[in-house]
């Protein structure tokens, strides 16, 4: 079956940074947008950045842009979110999404707090 492991979250300062990993395993992997969302407490969950099959296509949502990066590397079967210069306001659990044969699939979340 489908399974979407993230790693990496922890507890960083403000201006610090994280590097999330996401491990993909059950499905095309290379044919699979990948995606990271993020919820923080209270509030609903939201999109973050997406990167398609090939890698060389990606989309942030302005909250992000010029902090993050998603990569992905297929052989590996892995995507990962590099964050920086990250503040309060990005605590949250962040998710991992593949989209694969019209469905989403996610993984477990991993929590990202930034507090000094």
């Amino acid at each position: 079956q489908v399974q979407l492991v993230e790693s990496g979250g922890g507890l960083v300062q403000p201006g610090g940074s994280l590097k999330l990993s996401c491990k993909g395993s059950g499905f095309t992997f290379n044919t699979s947008p990948m995606s990271w969302y993020r919820q923080a407490p209270g509030k609903e969950r939201e999109f973050v950045a997406t990167i398609f099959s090939a890698g060389f296509t990606t989309r942030y949502a302005d909250s992000v842009k010029g902090r993050f990066t998603i990569s992905r590397d297929n052989a590996e079967s892995a995507a990962y979110l590099q964050m920086n210069s990250l503040t309060p306001e990005d605590t949250a659990v962040y998710y991992c999404k593949a989209k694969f044969r019209f469905d989403d699939y996610w993984g477990q979340g991993t929590q990202v707090t930034v507090s000094s």
